[in-house]
């Protein structure tokens, strides 16, 4: 029998394997056998009686454990089986947490070990309460979004909604002791930031290629992200393929935007918010790529994502609020509805789970590409001009046609991006087959003349 996750081989013993016990009894429990080698084969011990009666003292001074040390016996060779027991409290061996993980020992270090000592406590990440932040340092606006969508949800009463801040907080569980929990801190504060260093989304568009061409940042309390997130990815990072059905005007985006929130919302809620490390959209040419920091439980992989399973979370207090708001299913059945979604869709979906951290990949089909060149043949030139600009260009033009003499900084300043975008925009528009805009005159004095027609997009 091979090593495992349960079984550990030592040719002889070494108080220091006192660890692999340790690791033993914080995981799942199981046998070191003493007297074999790592094939498996005994090899027998000259002095397997003494330590019979050395081992269970030392691990019981070392450990506060109590183990079943057995002697046994092949081929007249003696060779020892000492059994752990799964501890249900943190066992530390001189300070040191030692934890069992497939065959091999880890010792717990930095977040790993925060999370393990929460769980073996039973208390959850976010659920733990925070120092030097009060009800008042809660934000407004993020209130008003959970009361909107949890009223829209139906999934909290008139009742519910019309308490005080804080008695909200209190009924959604957010408050220990009088304290706010992180879980509160994230959804309600204006910067949780300053106490999550990865508290935000950052959004990246490539192209078809490694280099980053531009992108965004998203702060703010998680109901904030979540507010926001969505509708700039397709405001300003993709283009819908426009179509006529007979007069009705058919719009279709690279990927259904009931699957982006999902992901989006999947992201937000399950995030290692310790790790420090922003959520990260990428949008290609062809694909988009979402990934965040994570604790998945034990044995959890890519497959287990994509089917149906048990909702288990991370944050469950995260979760429960957006659960209130609506945002998301609470029977793990989000990540199924998503992929059906894609696969109506033609979108492919594929999950890459590592051990701290999952990156959820969509396909889109070649025609709905996130950047998409509007080369499509139309006898109508509304279809025609629709399809060559991004939702962000005709808003950047309507703004030129009203402000004819506005500066970049103001115009970056309106769209609410940095002035390379702006520029970037402003360089496309002046520079396509049919140029869009022309600028006269000096860059200070000079002013902004609009080329097309705008009512016809």
């Amino acid at each position: 029998m091979p090593e495992s996750q349960n079984i550990e081989y030592k040719e002889s013993w070494r108080d220091e394997y006192i660890k692999w016990i340790c690791g033993f009894a914080n995981a799942q429990g199981g046998k070191i056998f003493v007297g074999v080698d790592d094939k498996g084969h005994v090899v027998g011990l000259q002095n397997a009686k003494k330590l019979m009666e050395d081992i269970p003292n030392k691990v019981r001074d070392a450990l506060g454990l109590l183990v079943d040390v057995n002697l046994l016996s092949v081929d007249s060779k003696e060779y020892i089986e000492i059994s752990i027991s799964p501890s249900t409290y943190p066992v530390n061996y001189k300070g040191e947490y030692h934890y069992r993980t497939g065959s091999t020992k880890q010792l717990l270090q930095g977040a790993s070990l925060t999370q393990f000592l929460l769980n073996k406590t039973g208390t959850k990440w976010d659920a733990v309460p925070v120092d030097g932040v009060s009800f008042r340092d809660l934000d407004k606006e993020s209130f008003d979004i959970f009361r909107r969508e949890a009223k829209k949800s139906g999934r909290m009463t008139a009742q519910d909604l019309s308490m005080t801040d804080e008695e909200l907080l209190d009924s959604l569980n957010l408050v220990v002791d009088g304290k706010l929990t992180r879980a509160a801190v994230l959804l309600f504060h204006r910067k949780p930031e300053k106490w999550f260093g990865g508290a935000y989304v950052k959004i990246g568009f490539f192209g078809d290629g490694p280099d980053l061409q531009y992108q965004d940042e998203i702060y703010g309390s998680l109901f904030i992200q979540a507010d926001r997130v969505v509708e700039l990815i397709y405001l300003k990072y993709f283009k819908a393929r426009i179509s006529y059905d007979g007069l009705i005007r058919v719009e279709r985006y690279p990927i259904p935007k009931d699957a982006m929130r999902e992901a989006v919302y999947n992201a937000l809620m399950h995030s290692n918010y310790s790790s420090g490390v922003p959520i990260q959209i990428r949008i290609h040419e062809n694909e988009v790529l979402i990934s965040n920091d994570c604790v998945f439980p034990a044995n959890w992989t890519a497959e287990t994502l994509m089917q149906r399973h048990r909702s288990e979370q991370y944050n469950p207090k995260i979760a429960n609020a957006f659960f209130r708001a609506g945002y998301v299913e609470a029977w793990g059945r989000g990540i199924e509805n998503m992929c059906r979604l894609c696969k109506d869709y033609g979108v492919k979906t594929e999950y890459t789970v590592h051990p701290g951290d999952v990156m959820l990949a969509f396909f889109a089909k070649q025609e709905t590409a996130a950047t998409q060149s509007a080369t499509q043949s139309t006898t109508q030139s509304a279809t025609q001009s629709t399809q060559k600009y991004l939702p962000i260009e005709i808003k950047l033009m309507h703004y030129l046609v009203a402000n004819p003499r506005a500066t970049q900084g103001q115009i970056a300043k309106y769209l609410g991006m940095n002035l390379n975008t702006t520029k970037y925009y402003l360089n496309k528009l002046g520079k396509l087959e049919v140029p869009a805009i022309k600028h006269e005159g000096t860059t200070r004095k000079g002013s902004w003349m609009v080329l097309i027609d705008l009512e016809n997009l």
